[in-house]
């Protein structure tokens, strides 16, 4: 079982914190960036709402590593998956593999065109996808049969534990449990991740409908014991 944590901020500070507090507990983090259109609020790299995004509009830290002048925060440490809940994800992909993640999630309800997204996907360059992993997320709400054409271009799937992404704190909605069973029924293959309202209630149903990885937010930035918390879901 690998453990995820989720960091949802505005704020470089803050991010670079809250990295710093599991920066040799686990090997990778996820970063949620929201662009203020599909989410209705932005997040760290933007400084605003919209989705017509230049490099002028990310925060001063953002801007110096596009420019190579620093880093992710200890990068040399830690990984980094990002979760792309903007609706210029493709447009802009190149922006975001500038980051140096190791892996990227894109949203399906954010796609504009499904069959673009799908073409996107699997004409996307050799290098890219020997280099970075690409995932796509999925909310309780959609049908999950409508991800199934672009499983087989795709590295690992992202199902939603709440109804609304973008914010943490939600009540966990058991719909994902049926969608994680029907995944792992069609695609006995695939490894499948879980955001949202993800604890110690909710673990143990997720892992036995199929999960292979669980991304959590305040089950883990909230605790007392950062290691001590990602071992008991590591134990799960």
């Amino acid at each position: 079982m690998e453990i995820i944590p989720t960091i949802l901020t505005k704020s470089y500070d803050d991010l670079k914190n809250k990295i710093a507090l599991v920066r040799g507990v686990v090997p990778i983090v996820q970063v949620d960036i929201c662009d203020g259109v599909y989410t209705g609020h932005y997040t760290w790299p933007f400084r605003s709402n919209g989705s017509d995004r230049e490099v002028a509009e990310l925060d001063y830290h953002a801007q110096a590593i596009l420019e190579e002048r620093e880093g992710m925060p200890f990068w040399e440490d830690i990984d980094f998956e990002l979760d792309l809940m903007v609706c210029d994800a493709v447009e802009n992909f190149d922006l975001y593999t500038r980051f140096g993640p190791k892996r990227v999630v894109f949203h399906l309800e954010a796609q504009r065109d499904f069959e673009l997204f799908r073409d996107f996907l699997e004409g996307m360059d050799m290098y890219i996808r020997e280099t970075i992993q690409i995932g796509v997320a999925i909310k309780t709400t959609t049908p999950i049969e409508s991800i199934f054409p672009i499983v087989p271009h795709i590295d690992f799937m992202q199902c939603m534990g709440i109804e609304h992404v973008g914010m943490q704190g939600q009540d966990f909605d058991e719909r994902v449990l049926d969608q994680i069973k029907k995944l792992r029924e069609k695609f006995s293959e695939i490894t499948i991740s879980v955001d949202g309202s993800v604890n110690t209630d909710t673990a143990m149903d997720l892992i036995n409908a199929g999960a292979d990885r669980l991304v959590i937010g305040s089950a883990i930035f909230k605790t007392t014991d950062i290691i001590g918390t990602v071992e008991m879901f590591e134990a799960l």
